[in-house]
C-alpha cells in the first residue's frame, strides 16, 4: 500500500486541474461528435495520462455513448468518471505474472521517477523477482549515472547506451537482455515530459510500440510519477492525471 498510496495522494491536485479542463471542454461542445473525442483524448495526453490510457478511455467512451445513446455532452463527465473508476479498481498490485514483465515510468522532471525505480526494483527483488533496469532517460544530463547508482543499491543490472541515444532502442536491449536472461520484470525510466515537448511525447509513443511489438503477450504496468504540485505555474509545468495496458498512478 505505502508506494502507490504516496503516488495516488500525491496526483490528487493534478487529477482536479484535469477534470477542469475536460469540463470547460465539454461544456464548450453543443453535441457528442469525433471532435470532442479528440479534444478530450489531447487533454488526457496533455495531463500526463499516457498516450495510450488516453486512447483506451476514449475508445471506451465512444462504445458507451454508442450502446446507451448518449448524445448530450453534458453526460459526458459523469461516463468518463466511471470508466476511470473502473480502470483505477483492482487495488495496488502490480500485474506482472508474465515472464518478462515490463513496467514503464513516465512523469515530468523533477518528481521522483528514478528515486521510484530504484525503490521498486529493490521490493521486487526482495519478492524473489529478477529485474532489469532500461535507462530510457537519454535526454537528462546525468540521468543514466543517477539509476546506475540505484541499480547499485538493488542489486539490478542497467541496460543503457549513450546520452542521446534513442530511448526506443535502449528498451528495444533491454527487452532482448530480459529474454536472453529470463529475467521476471523489466523497469524503463523515460525522460521527464511535458505536453509541448513535442518531440519527447513522440518517443514514448516509439517506445509503446516497440513494448507491443516485442512483447505483444507480455503483462504491461505504466506508472506515471507525478508530484502533488503547489504553485499555480507547478501545476500548468507538470500536471495536469492517469497510462496504459494496466496503469497504476
Amino acid at each position: 500500500m505505502g508506494l502507490f498510496k504516496k503516488i495516488k495522494d500525491g496526483l490528487k491536485k493534478t487529477r482536479e486541474a484535469v477534470v477542469n479542463q475536460i469540463d470547460s471542454m465539454l461544456k464548450s461542445f453543443t453535441k457528442i461528435d469525433e471532435e470532442l473525442f479528440e479534444e478530450l483524448e489531447e487533454l488526457l495526453v496533455m495531463g500526463d495520462v499516457g498516450v495510450n490510457t488516453a486512447t483506451k478511455i476514449t475508445d471506451e467512451l465512444r462504445k458507451r455513448v454508442k450502446k446507451e445513446g448518449i448524445t448530450n455532452p453534458d453526460e459526458v463527465m459523469g461516463l468518463l468518471r466511471e470508466i476511470t473508476a473502473a480502470m483505477l479498481r483492482g487495488g495496488e498490485e502490480l500485474n506482472i505474472g508474465t515472464k518478462p514483465s515490463i513496467i514503464l515510468v513516465i512523469g515530468v522532471n523533477g518528481v521522483g521517477k528514478t528515486t521510484t525505480i530504484g525503490k521498486l526494483a529493490k521490493y521486487l527483488k526482495n519478492q524473489g523477482k529478477s529485474v532489469l533496469l532500461a535507462a530510457a532517460d537519454t535526454f537528462r544530463a546525468a540521468a543514466i549515472e543517477q539509476l546506475e547508482v540505484w541499480a547499485d543499491r538493488a542489486d539490478c543490472e542497467v541496460i543503457k547506451q549513450k546520452e542521446g541515444s534513442d530511448p526506443a532502442a535502449v528498451v528495444y536491449d533491454a527487452i532482448s537482455a530480459a529474454k536472453a536472461r529470463k529475467s521476471d520484470v523489466i523497469i524503463a525510466d523515460t525522460a521527464g515530459r511535458l505536453h509541448n515537448k513535442k518531440h519527447l511525447m513522440n518517443e514514448l509513443g516509439k517506445i509503446s510500440r516497440i513494448i507491443d511489438r516485442e512483447l505483444p503477450e507480455a503483462d504491461k504496468e505504466f506508472l506515471n510519477r507525478t508530484e502533488c504540485c503547489k504553485s499555480g505555474k507547478r501545476i500548468q509545468e507538470c500536471g495536469r492525471h492517469n497510462r496504459n495496458s494496466t496503469h497504476k498512478a
